[in-house]
């Protein structure tokens, strides 16, 4: 049977596809990792990668075989979390994934919490793209993802923290609601592709993203795009939590409504974790925390925009 050791550079060539990088994420050279490599497919009387290749794929066998090694690796590490534990001697680390729209008001929230509650706790955050997250989790490069919903995957964890409204960001409107299809007149200012917040909003509001004269400039970020309604007309679309952050002119912010149904736009902020964790009695907690701070009277008539 190969070894832990083996497992881990495996894991690692095949996250990477590439020997260099692998070897540095490792710290061996890469003599010792196509070694060790080897003298695991030989082993195990298999070829775990397609050498021939560019970059390196997967086998039949080794598309089969990834998924079993990395269970075995995670259960290896709740043993070496119990031995540690036992001895007082383990710092948890738990990394969480934020998609951009939420980290921009959720980390300045929820930090400060998390610190206190999570004493012998290490957390570290990053800022994702929803496949990006999605890849990550998959991974286990992160524990806990915290991005708009839904998602479907029977191998993961998945909790619904709150749902938020999105409306539209449109400088002296002289009403407090506008219809999805009077925002079809105006310019629409664009996050850029990758954010879900994007696909919400071309989905919902019927943007034709193709007609390349639409189009002046697509955003990294909201704040920017707000400037950007504030010079030069049109709307973008703000959930309505950010809204609270930047302190925005609740006249600017403007209810939105489908044409044929009375329902407003919205996202289901939720968190995924791993089916299996050893960390789920932190991560419980940082969940719980996001609920109870959140936590609102809803409004009944909002309908949830998928981000696909």
């Amino acid at each position: 049977m190969i070894t832990i050791q083996q497992m881990n550079y495996i894991l690692a060539l095949n996250d990477t596809r590439h020997f260099q990088r692998a070897s540095e994420q490792c710290f061996v050279t890469q003599p010792t990792l196509s070694m060790q490599l080897k003298k695991a497919e030989d082993d195990l009387g298999f070829q775990i990668f397609d050498r021939s290749t560019n970059p390196l794929s997967l086998t039949n066998f080794g598309m089969e075989f990834i998924p079993i090694i990395r269970e075995i690796t995670n259960d290896v590490s709740k043993i070496e979390h119990l031995t540690k534990s036992m001895k007082g001697l383990y710092t948890e680390k738990i990394r969480i994934g934020i998609i951009p729209t939420i980290s921009a008001y959720l980390v300045s929230d929820m930090f400060k919490n998390w610190k206190e509650e999570l004493i012998n706790s290490q957390v570290v955050i990053k800022e994702l793209k929803t496949e990006d997250l999605l890849i990550a989790i998959e991974k286990k490069e992160i524990d806990l993802g915290i991005l708009a919903g839904p998602i479907n995957e029977t191998s993961l964890r998945t909790t619904p923290i709150f749902k938020e409204e999105i409306k539209a960001y449109i400088k002296n409107h002289k009403d407090s609601k506008i219809s999805s299809s009077s925002l079809g007149k105006l310019h629409p200012w664009l996050l850029s592709k990758g954010n879900c917040l994007r696909t919400q909003m071309v989905h919902f509001c019927s943007i034709q993203t193709e007609k390349e004269d639409n189009w002046n400039y697509e955003g990294g970020n909201i704040e920017l795009l707000i400037r950007m309604v504030n010079e030069n007309g049109g709307y973008t679309l703000i959930p309505s939590e950010l809204e609270r952050i930047l302190n925005l002119k609740k006249t600017d912010c403007i209810q939105i409504f489908s044409d044929d149904i009375n329902e407003n736009p919205a996202r289901e902020i939720i968190a995924i974790s791993p089916n299996r964790s050893t960390k789920w009695n932190s991560i419980e907690k940082i969940i719980r925390s996001c609920q109870h701070f959140y936590n609102k009277t809803e409004n009944n008539n909002l309908k949830i925009l998928d981000w696909k």
